[in-house]
């Protein structure tokens, strides 16, 4: 069977969350959901994860997976949320370890956060198979931008997380810590080795001026025009590039709030004595 795939365009994150399920009244994984923030007051809402619950809910799918391809930077994981409301499981790669170490440090983050996973309900090992209702899935380890980044394949699709973006936007950054562009390269080829007619679709889109946000590709269209390693490019121009390139880009917007949020499988820090749960904000540390 063939995966039937829903998406979501969060526009104030530029964000794809994804609902993938194999019929209507059956089961779903929900992919890379989006828990909204103001980084102005702090708060968060639920209005982006509220659009995903009433899809499931209309479908009478019963979820099983609550898949992140990575701990993102640039939005805060509503999986937490949705785990709370819908049940099923948390996932994540098993190099998340990875992650939550670096930024454990970085944060000096309380005694008591364990940087093993164990946030998550369940950690991918690279090739392992899972099911989604009738459908056969599979985790593939692609690292690169982060340590942990895992894509995700379900029949003739393929969730990619941030290593691959639409063709005329290119590939991921490399700068976060623990990032590599030679590693992005040699995970980018092992996604353009699949057939050429499977279907890619992004966690994110950029678009430039004149084209709508889109998120779906092919292998073949990514092989033949993606900007920054269609067939030809080789890994040492590719690293040469990337490196050029992130030396010019900022941090995102998001990315200290959300990555405490998102090592932490969506879930806020531990409330302090007054009951409120803080994020920090290291000064000259990134």
């Amino acid at each position: 069977m063939q995966p039937q795939v829903h998406a979501f365009f969060d526009p104030s994150t530029h964000t794809v969350t994804y609902v993938v399920f194999d019929h209507p009244g059956g089961h779903c994984a929900i992919l890379d959901s989006v828990l909204d923030y103001d980084p102005k007051s702090g708060r968060t809402s639920t209005a982006a994860a509220s659009e995903v619950m009433a899809f499931v809910t209309a479908q009478q799918l019963t979820v099983q997976w609550i898949l992140e391809t990575h701990a993102h930077a640039d939005h805060l994981s509503a999986a937490h949320h949705l785990r709370e409301a819908l049940g099923g499981k948390i996932a994540i790669g098993a190099a998340i370890t990875k992650v939550q170490n670096t930024f454990k440090g970085i944060f000096n983050l309380e005694p008591g956060f364990r940087a093993d996973g164990s946030q998550f309900d369940h950690l991918f090992a690279d090739g392992e198979a899972f099911a989604i209702g009738t459908l056969q899935a599979r985790a593939l380890s692609v690292p690169g931008h982060t340590p942990a980044c895992m894509a995700f394949q379900v029949g003739n699709a393929v969730f990619v997380g941030d290593t691959l973006f639409m063709p005329d936007v290119g590939t991921a950054r490399c700068d976060f810590p623990g990032g590599d562009a030679h590693m992005l390269y040699q995970s980018v080829r092992k996604l353009l080795c699949l057939p050429p007619e499977t279907r890619l679709f992004m966690c994110h889109d950029y678009p430039p001026a004149g084209r709508e946000p889109a998120w779906e590709t092919t292998v073949a269209e990514q092989r033949e025009r993606n900007i920054h390693v269609h067939d030809g490019i080789t890994e040492a121009g590719f690293v040469a590039m990337r490196t050029r390139r992130d030396a010019t880009l900022d941090m995102p917007v998001l990315i200290l709030p959300a990555v405490q949020i998102n090592i932490r499988a969506g879930e806020p820090p531990p409330a302090e004595s007054n009951g409120i749960s803080y994020l920090k904000i290291p000064l000259n540390a990134l």
